[in-house]
């Protein structure tokens, strides 16, 4: 206890707490798709910054990719993107101290490894993490898979010490192949993953696989697919799409390269969703956009084997801007967390953060909002 106390207040000294915005600054977005009974508000409570570099067990601290808050314990889950390379395939719990007056701290309470089907830790190289949830019988989490290599993704249930449980089913299209003629885009697939108050699971790709169209450009954008899974059997009901946007921001560096992705969904009910679209601008940064989406009257394209050979007319899941980071006055790096939860004080929260890719020129960076409005059925 002693040495996780001194661990924690390291954690304190190391870190810095200096937002670019104030305190209790009220952002609302009122009627998202001229649905007001959509609208969302949320007052800004502070940003927490771990250096990279900090150590946790002998084994660095980084790539946080995905969030979620258990209710049971107060504390949260955080997934690292650590392919098995500086330490085992993880996640961590952590206290977030925060409450209506600020976010103040986050530490590690513990680490726990993830193992594969035969029990073992993963072999490095052998999985990418980037999401996790809690959902009715364990922990939900998603390897992006590795489309230079031909591992597929996959989303796979985890018990409390990290053991493996059960798998979900891969839906046809999704795989890496050799000739990239279909499937997964290497560094762009599952990177989302929600999970509705219904136990439905949605799982998200970043950009559209390579028989959906092509990546997000500075003028065009791109179609990610969304599965929708029967939490309880792990078998898919439905696809939709996604219209993730053009990039936002060309490179300020000379031949500098530019993206923008889908990296995180989180469910507000059976229907609504948040996302973060996060972009990057070699000399500029990252944007970070939170849209809502939401799924009514989408279409099911689980049947369509091609969205870019289509002939069939699409709906696509309708999304609305709720806030976008810079435009706050916010500096973000690469958001890729996200989770609604409880501070201290009661108060709902939503809590971002951000993969720091175990970079000197990045950081682990927390951002808290209290949650004066949400949704209503």
């Amino acid at each position: 206890m002693t040495k996780r106390f001194l661990a924690a207040a390291a954690f304190v000294l190391l870190s810095s707490t200096v937002s670019a915005t104030d305190i209790g600054a009220t952002f609302e977005t009122a009627c998202p798709f001229g649905d007001c009974a959509a609208g969302i508000s949320l007052s800004y409570l502070g940003e927490f910054v771990i250096p990279t570099g900090h150590m946790e067990n002998g084994v660095e601290f980084g790539g946080i990719s995905g969030l979620d808050f258990d209710s049971a314990t107060g504390h949260y889950l955080a997934i690292s993107d650590d392919r098995s390379e500086r330490g085992p395939a993880r996640f961590y719990e952590l206290n977030v101290d925060v409450d209506a007056s600020g976010l103040k701290g986050v530490s590690v309470v513990k680490q726990v490894t993830l193992k594969d089907k035969n029990g073992a830790p993963f072999a490095a190289r052998t999985v990418d993490p980037e999401s996790i949830r809690l959902g009715k019988d364990g922990i939900y989490w998603g390897s992006e898979g590795d489309g230079k290599a031909l591992l597929a993704p996959f989303v796979r249930v985890a018990s409390p010490d990290g053991s493996f449980v059960r798998e979900f089913k891969l839906p046809e299209g999704f795989a890496p192949t050799a000739d990239k003629s279909t499937g997964i885009r290497d560094n762009l697939a599952f990177e989302d993953l929600a999970v509705a108050p219904s136990g439905d699971v949605f799982v998200g790709v970043e950009a559209a696989l390579y028989q959906d169209g092509p990546n997000p450009s500075l003028t065009s954008g791109s179609l990610s697919r969304i599965v929708r899974y029967d939490g309880a059997t792990g078998e898919p009901k439905a696809e939709y799409v996604y219209p993730v946007s053009p990039i936002p921001q060309a490179a300020t560096k000379a031949d500098g390269g530019n993206d923008n992705g889908m990296s995180e969904m989180l469910a507000l009910d059976d229907h609504r969703l948040l996302a973060v679209e996060r972009s990057y601008a070699q000399g500029f940064g990252n944007s970070i956009k939170i849209m809502m989406m939401d799924l009514t009257d989408a279409t099911d394209v689980s049947a369509i084997a091609s969205l870019a050979k289509n002939d069939q007319r699409v709906v696509p899941a309708r999304k609305s801007q709720v806030l976008d980071l810079r435009a706050i006055g916010l500096v973000p790096d690469n958001i890729e967390a996200m989770s609604l939860g409880k501070a201290k004080d009661g108060t709902d929260v939503l809590i971002l953060g951000s993969d720091n890719n175990f970079s000197t020129s990045q950081k682990t960076q927390f951002y808290a909002f209290k949650i004066l409005r949400r949704p209503q059925q």
